[in-house]
């Protein structure tokens, strides 16, 4: 599917404000000791921003781990983004899951603050990368 550049940029806006509305919800998450949620929201902060830079330079991806793939490739293997940015994106993966699928598994409230406080400056960065 071939986009029209108003539609890209009406899609990649979408998704920044998606990420930025998601990424508010994990201080609420938190204030709340819902950790589990909270680690949810900072995930998926990431991912729409994520999918906001794919759609400003024009690439897709389906799945999660095709996300994190064409991260790595595209971005992180390119030094656009530092490697850290990558390793913690799919990091953050794996929290997820383990915060919505194993129910023995318990984020702590210090998990959300450095991810969401590691979470703000890629958001920042990508911010960054679709302004230029």
């Amino acid at each position: 599917m071939s986009l029209t550049e108003d539609e890209r940029r009406t899609i990649v806006r979408l998704e920044l404000e998606e990420s930025s509305d998601t990424y508010e919800e994990i201080e609420i998450l938190r204030q709340a000791k819902k950790f589990n949620g909270a680690a949810t929201r900072v995930y998926y902060a990431v991912f729409h921003v994520v999918n906001a830079l794919f759609i400003h330079d024009g690439l897709r991806a389906v799945t999660h781990k095709g996300s994190h793939l064409q991260f790595s490739q595209y971005y992180v293997k390119t030094g656009k983004l530092p490697i850290e940015f990558g390793r913690f994106y799919n990091n953050l993966q794996t929290l997820r899951e383990k915060s919505e699928y194993n129910c023995f598994y318990n984020v702590t409230e210090q998990d959300i603050i450095d991810s969401s406080a590691i979470a703000k400056q890629l958001i920042e960065a990508i911010e960054k990368l679709i302004a230029n």
